[in-house]
C-alpha cells in the first residue's frame, strides 16, 4: 500500500518561520514535521510515500533524497500551481497509476495513528473511504462528524457546542479507493467538500476512533502548543 502525504501549503500563518523554512521542515523536538508522519507510516510497513510539495520543494528534496535513511521509498510531486486537496489527490494517482487503496495523511498533523485499525475499518465495511476521527472539546472550531454507528452520515461545519452532533472532527488520515476520485472534477477542487461530504451523504465513507495524540501544527499557537506537548508521549 502506498501513502500519500499533502504538504504543499505556504505556511503563512506560521509566518515568520517559514519565510526560509518550509512548514514540512519546521523542526518539533528536532524533528521536521513531516517526518513524524513518514516514520508512524513506516511503522506499519507503509514503505512507498509521495510527498505532495511546492513551496521551496528543493529544500524539502534536498533534505529527505530518496528516503532511504528513514526506510522508506520517498517519490515527490511538486505542484506548479495550487490544485487544492483533491486537485493534488487526483493528480498523484494518475501519474503514479495507484489503483489500489491508499493512505492519505495532511503533512501538518503529528499524530500516532493506527494504520492497521484504518485498513480494518475501510476493508470491513467496504468502504470507499475510512477516516480517522478524533475528539474534541472544541468543536465551534472544526467540521464535526455526525455518525450512524461506524458510518458517517454527514458533517456540521463549526457547530455550536450545544448543538454538535458529536466531538469528533476529521483528524487528518484515510484510507481512500481511487474510485472515489472520480467523483472530483479536472484541476482544482476540495476533497473535503467535493468528495468526503457527498460520499458521506451515499453511505461511503467511515470511521476509525482514533485514540492516541493528535497535534496540529498549521499556526503558531498550535506548532507551540506541539512542540510543548508532544513530550508527554514519546
Amino acid at each position: 500500500m502506498k501513502a500519500i502525504i499533502l504538504a504543499g501549503g505556504l505556511g503563512t500563518r506560521l509566518k515568520p518561520l517559514t519565510d526560509a523554512t518550509p512548514k514540512p521542515l519546521l523542526p518539533v523536538r528536532g524533528k521536521p514535521i513531516i517526518q513524524w508522519g513518514v516514520e508512524n507510516l513506516a511503522k506499519y510497513g507503509i514503505n512507498e510515500i509521495i510527498f505532495s510539495i511546492g513551496y521551496k520543494a528543493e529544500m524539502i528534496k534536498g533534505f529527505f533524497g530518496n528516503g532511504e535513511r528513514l526506510g522508506v521509498r520517498i517519490y515527490y510531486n511538486i505542484e506548479s500551481e495550487p490544485l487544492g486537496t483533491g486537485g493534488a489527490v487526483k493528480d498523484i494517482v494518475k501519474k503514479f497509476s495507484i489503483s489500489e487503496p491508499f493512505v492519505l495523511i495532511w503533512g501538518d498533523n503529528i499524530a500516532d495513528f493506527n494504520i492497521s485499525e484504518m485498513i480494518k475499518s475501510y476493508e470491513r465495511n467496504n468502504a470507499w473511504i475510512a477516516m480517522s476521527l478524533t475528539e474534541r472539546d472544541d468543536v465551534e472550531n472544526f467540521g464535526v462528524a455526525k455518525l450512524e454507528g461506524e458510518k458517517i452520515a454527514g458533517f456540521v461545519e463549526k457547530p455550536k457546542k450545544e448543538e454538535a452532533p458529536s466531538k469528533l472532527i476529521n483528524a487528518g488520515a484515510f484510507i481512500v479507493s481511487p474510485s472515489a476520485l472520480d467523483i472530483l472534477p479536472e484541476g482544482k477542487s476540495s476533497i473535503e467538500k467535493q468528495c468526503f461530504e457527498i460520499l458521506a451523504k451515499e453511505g461511503k465513507v467511515f470511521a476509525q476512533m482514533h485514540k492516541g495524540y493528535w497535534f496540529p501544527t498549521d499556526n503558531l499557537e498550535k506548532y507551540n502548543f506541539a512542540e510543548q506537548e508532544i513530550g508527554r508521549y514519546i
